[in-house]
């Protein structure tokens, strides 16, 4: 039995119609123990966290913290404490820019990104750089999407205080070499930052191996609820940062001119949490470990091998970076020629498969790759080699359907 057999029933929303979803890239299907762990939330514990001393609120505290402890474990944090909850990656990255990168980057220093960065892990750094006087460069990737030793030497000097890197590309796919990129950035004193929204569902996180300061992730492309996210940091850093956010349950002490700050992560999580969507991450968390992380990757190279050889046998279709279908996680960016890839997601979705279309939040790469967007095919561990089939089926039909001969 293929991994997509043994779990592809949890997922209620594919046993509807004859839907084919390749879109995991933007969000993941959840499965039916997340929306039942959600639903127990709301139905036996749904009280403030961290605030009441009844019952209800007792249980929903013990709940919130096991989920950060299971979050601190799944990404091999060194303490409970260095996770925060947040939104999503977006608003972890802007609490590091803000809390950390105002206070830190001076004028004159140097923030270090790639160019195939989301656009999460651009602008914070954009702001920090126009607020602060900092200067933005850039390492770029080569013909097949790496970042070579080369480039990290020469745009990584002693004016670097800070790196932000994807560890996963959303667009190209490509695992970027960010151990080699952390020490580095540590040895000219400067702090690593990592997105990892694209890499903790598909593959092995250990920020400590990784050597990341600190490191971002969202729920909802983990089978877990929108809304919810973590940041990992640092202690060392987390305490002498100052708060994002201010207002209830993040202070220890208010007078009518000034406040004391509760410790981290507290400090960190301003008003009231988002208790369920925590307890939809733990509970998704928990799946993905019963999965096997070393399952999906293997699934996912199957599906993205057949998917790129398929592909490759249609001389119009290009794909953007590596030729190794084991180099994209399961991403895979094309365009077909003489079709916007608007086209191309519009008509597919005729036949109800779903993929994405346009810059991917990745504008600056889109420029460096000259094109204005791209087509964007995503795939998980319940993906089946038979929608991969239909897929390319329905895929090759595109420039007929457009007035093309073939």
């Amino acid at each position: 039995m293929s991994i997509a057999d043994e779990y592809r029933k949890d997922f209620p929303i594919l046993q509807k119609g004859d839907y084919i979803y390749f879109d995991n890239a933007a969000t993941t299907q959840r499965p039916a123990q997340v929306v039942e762990a959600i639903r127990d939330f709301y139905e036996n514990a749904n009280a403030n966290p961290l605030r009441g001393l009844y019952d209800w609120s007792v249980d929903a505290t013990e709940r919130y913290e096991a989920a950060r402890h299971a979050v601190a474990q799944f990404i091999g944090a060194g303490e409970d404490g260095e996770i925060i909850f947040t939104r999503n990656t977006t608003e972890s990255l802007n609490l590091v820019a803000y809390s950390y990168g105002l206070s830190h980057i001076h004028e004159g220093d140097e923030i270090v990104l790639t160019v195939m960065e989301h656009h999460s892990n651009m602008l914070p750094w954009q702001m920090v750089a126009k607020k602060n006087g900092a200067r933005l460069v850039y390492m770029e990737p080569d013909e097949e999407g790496r970042i070579t030793s080369e480039e990290i030497q020469n745009k990584i000097t002693d004016k670097t205080k800070l790196v932000a890197v994807a560890q996963v590309s959303n667009v190209l796919g490509v695992t970027n070499p960010i151990r080699e990129i952390a020490d580095r950035a540590h040895a000219v004193g400067a702090v690593m930052v990592v997105d990892g929204a694209q890499s903790t569902p598909h593959i092995p996180v250990d920020v400590k191996a990784l050597g990341a300061d600190f490191f971002a992730f969202s729920g909802h492309k983990l089978m877990s609820p929108m809304g919810i996210g973590a940041l990992y940091g640092r202690m060392e850093l987390l305490e002498e940062m100052p708060p994002f956010l201010t207002g209830g349950e993040m202070i220890e002490y208010v007078t009518r001119e000034d406040a004391t700050y509760a410790p981290v992560p507290e400090k960190f999580e301003a008003g009231t949490v988002n208790a369920a969507g925590a307890v939809g991450l733990h509970a998704a968390i928990d799946y993905l470990q019963k999965v096997g992380l070393d399952r999906v990757a293997e699934q996912e190279r199957l599906l993205t091998k057949q998917l790129m050889d398929g592909m490759k046998q249609m001389p119009y279709i290009k794909i953007y970076g590596s030729p190794d279908p084991d180099k994209h996680c399961g991403i895979v960016t094309f365009t077909i020629d003489g079709v916007h890839p608007h086209d191309t997601a519009s008509l597919l979705n005729e036949d109800h498969v779903c993929i994405r279309a346009g810059h991917h939040c990745a504008q600056p790469l889109m420029q460096f790759l000259k094109v204005g967007s791209t087509a964007r095919a995503s795939l998980y561990f319940y993906n089946t080699q038979e929608e991969v089939s239909r897929f390319l089926e329905k895929l090759s039909g595109i420039r007929k359907v457009m007035g093309y001969g073939a």
